[in-house]
């Protein structure tokens, strides 16, 4: 078995506030899991020198951090090759128009292969170390995302899509009934879990019925009753537009969180993409069966038609983390996601509407800073799945990623003297692609300039 290794330099990370581990070393063990941290060891230390002497050792130069890898918490992985089009229509027409077409053409496993592989790709490069990702209705194309995970050595949680209504599904793209759509979902969980190569279970099956619109009863009811016997993640979209919302209501008679939860699908593994127009019950009923909320604050801009109050719902008590939404929002990267959501919420708080006087143009206290988006992008995302990913803890995956200053393609510098706050500031503010120099996921290096 290959012995524990070690990493040291500045690194920051966010159990609750921001902290700055100014000379961390942070041991390793031969399955990625992180043995020990320790925040201040001096060049002098002993723990130091036997590392190094072993050649087990990465020190870290003055201009370069170690952050944990971001978690992003939805990525409509067939929607890749739309990315940044196709944004002008409302939800219900997008889907029609431009989404479901695209997504149909998933039933070529050599067309799924393409695109899957460059997603994957390029989400590491961006830094995202896990990603919670919807599929299609194929099965075939949804275990080939599977296995490109784990090859690449991404965190993976991979979801077919459920979706069988037929006044809301197109007659070519949509489940032939329930029954064949729970039988597919249940043919991933088995084929996920028996992967070879992945007995630590890196990559992870999800339940993943669209959205209430696009699900019959009984497909939602059997979905339930599929979590409730595999303990399987669950994702869905949840309240993302007015559209969806009072759908939902005039089909159902309730809102969409608890048509969810009549069906069995709320709880510590259930994340709910967007949530918008979520009201207080729904927020009770969701912190109640410890559910979570992926904020998408790019893709919220073209749908939503409502910023979503991100810091009225972290008082409520709520598991938040973000998303890119790829492609309804129009950039792969979580840095771009967490940028938006500071800018989201300074435009609750501070309103929009030019003709209204101050005091009436805005939210009071709803703005949250970057420290705030950067927990989200890591530990959030890491509470959100209750997964032990998103800080340097000990018995935490290694998922982490290092940023280095002035790289020719980069947007970020700092100085070797500057504080780790303003230095995050830099980062969550201005990176790209272009500042990553290297990503790791379960201890394993997946990608390296």
């Amino acid at each position: 078995m290959a012995e524990p290794w070690a990493i040291w330099g500045r690194a920051i990370h966010a159990p609750d506030a921001v902290d700055v581990l100014p000379r961390a070393l942070i041991t390793v063990d031969a399955a990625g899991t992180i043995i020990s941290v320790e925040p201040y060891v001096l060049e002098n230390d002993a723990k130091l020198r036997g590392f190094s002497d072993s050649g087990h050792l990465i020190t870290l130069a003055a201009d370069q951090v170690l952050l944990p890898g971001l978690v992003d918490l939805h990525v409509h992985a067939p929607q890749f090759p739309q990315l940044g089009t196709a944004l002008d229509l409302p939800l219900e027409e997008w889907l029609q128009a431009h989404t479901f077409p695209l997504e149909s053409r998933y039933e070529d496993v050599a067309f799924a292969e393409s695109v899957y592989t460059r997603l994957v790709e390029t989400l590491l490069a961006h830094g995202t170390t896990t990603a919670l990702y919807f599929a299609t209705i194929h099965l075939p194309a949804t275990q080939r995302l599977a296995e490109i995970c784990l090859a690449r050595g991404q965190r993976g949680l991979v979801g077919r899509v459920g979706m069988d209504h037929p006044e809301q599904c197109p007659d070519y793209y949509r489940d032939a009934s329930a029954e064949s759509a729970i039988a597919d979902t249940r043919a991933l969980i088995d084929f996920i879990r028996t992967m070879p190569g992945n007995e630590n279970g890196l990559v992870r099956p999800v339940i993943t019925p669209r959205f209430v619109p696009a699900c019959t009863d009984a497909l939602l009811e059997g979905f339930g009753l599929l979590a409730h016997e595999t303990g399987a993640h669950v994702q869905t979209h949840c309240s993302e537009s007015d559209w969806e919302h009072e759908h939902v209501r005039a089909r159902c008679g309730c809102t969409d969180a608890e048509a969810l939860d009549r069906a069995g699908l709320l709880g510590r593994r259930s994340v709910l993409a967007h949530g918008n127009f979520i009201e207080p019950e729904d927020v009770a009923r969701i912190r109640a069966r410890g559910a979570a909320v992926a904020h998408c604050p790019l893709s919220n801009v073209y749908f939503a038609g409502a910023v979503f109050p991100l810091r009225a719902m972290l008082a409520e008590g709520l598991h938040i983390g973000l998303g890119t939404d790829i492609a309804g929002g129009a950039s792969a990267s979580l840095f771009e996601a967490a940028r938006q959501a500071v800018a989201s919420s300074r435009l609750l708080e501070r309103g929009t509407d030019p003709t209204l006087p101050p005091e009436r143009r805005g939210v009071p206290n709803s703005r949250i800073d970057f420290r705030t988006a950067f927990r989200l992008a890591t530990a959030g995302g890491g509470e959100a799945l209750d997964l032990p990913v998103g800080l340097f803890r000990p018995g935490y995956a290694f998922d982490t990623i290092l940023l280095q200053s002035g790289l020719p393609d980069g947007n970020v510098a700092f100085g070797p003297d500057e504080n780790g706050d303003t230095i995050l500031q830099r980062i969550v503010m201005g990176a790209g692609r272009g500042d990553i120099a290297r990503v790791w996921v379960a201890g394993r290096l997946v990608r390296s300039r």
